[in-house]
């Protein structure tokens, strides 16, 4: 997508260490939390979102040019820290957009303070145990064979990153597996005491997944919805694990949508 946004690169230090993050837009703060291996910079569905807010795609601490706090040691700390990351970038509530293991992260967050989120949206979210099923295990695999299952298929995979990933792309899965092996080990990529937790929530959430997730199962989308007080999920066509690559236009007319409706509620 051409777009006139212009994005630039950022960072601010709290005392656990610094964190950079991307943004561009304007309009109402956005924060999108990537997937576990990394922050691949600005994509279309972001091209999209920053007609209309303004965006903030931190790279999350451990991750990619931020900070790696090697006392963190759960997914609950990272998302404590983006917390208070946001607290120090924008004093008014904002809307939280996660994806995959981002989309874990978000979880944990609205469970802390749903009062600081004017709406979430989670993408294809791990952080619950799957009943009948198994969230695929990325360590199981070569970074590469990882980012493929989280297409629909391989051509799309193909399409969009090649027969060869550049270098650069390369080590950010190299460096952001470490990381996300740090925190998410044992049970792997699920915690137990957060399905509790999310009885509690009253915030309305938007869900979205590819119908051809590999990744985190589709069979989630029933937990999560009796789970949630008030869910609302959307299955996207034509996509898997990485639906916001893949179908960038439709997410980010449910992001947009779901905004518009936080509003009016």
């Amino acid at each position: 997508m051409v777009s006139n946004v212009e994005f630039e690169n950022k960072e601010i230090e709290l005392p656990t260490g610094q964190i950079s993050y991307l943004t561009g837009g304007t309009g109402p703060t956005l924060v999108w939390l990537h997937h576990s291996w990394g922050n691949p910079g600005e994509l279309d569905v972001h091209a999209h979102l920053a007609e209309e807010f303004t965006l903030v795609i931190p790279d999350m601490p451990g991750w990619g040019g931020s900070a790696r706090p090697l006392w963190a040691r759960t997914v609950r700390d990272i998302a404590v820290l983006i917390q208070q990351f946001a607290g120090r970038l924008c004093e008014q509530s904002i809307t939280l957009v996660g994806a995959g293991f981002g989309a874990y992260v978000a979880a944990e967050m609205v469970c802390m303070s749903e009062c600081t989120l004017r709406n979430v949206v989670l993408i294809g979210p791990a952080g619950v145990k799957p009943d009948n099923d198994e969230i695929m295990d990325q360590m199981m695999f070569s970074h590469r064979r990882y980012i493929e299952e989280s297409f629909r298929d391989q051509e799309s995979y193909l399409n969009h990153f090649g027969e060869e990933p550049t270098a650069e792309l390369r080590e950010l899965w190299d460096h952001s597996r470490e990381m996300t092996a740090r925190v998410t080990w044992k049970p792997y990529m699920y915690n137990r005491r957060l399905p509790h937790l999310l009885r509690n929530v009253r915030k309305p959430m938007t869900l979205i997944w590819g119908a051809q997730d590999k990744v985190t199962p589709p069979t989630l989308q029933d937990q999560y919805r009796e789970l949630i007080q008030h869910a609302e999920i959307h299955t996207v066509d034509a996509a898997g694990h990485v639906v916001e690559i893949e179908q960038p236009d439709a997410v980010a007319k449910l992001v947009i949508g779901s905004t518009k409706d936080a509003v009016v509620a």
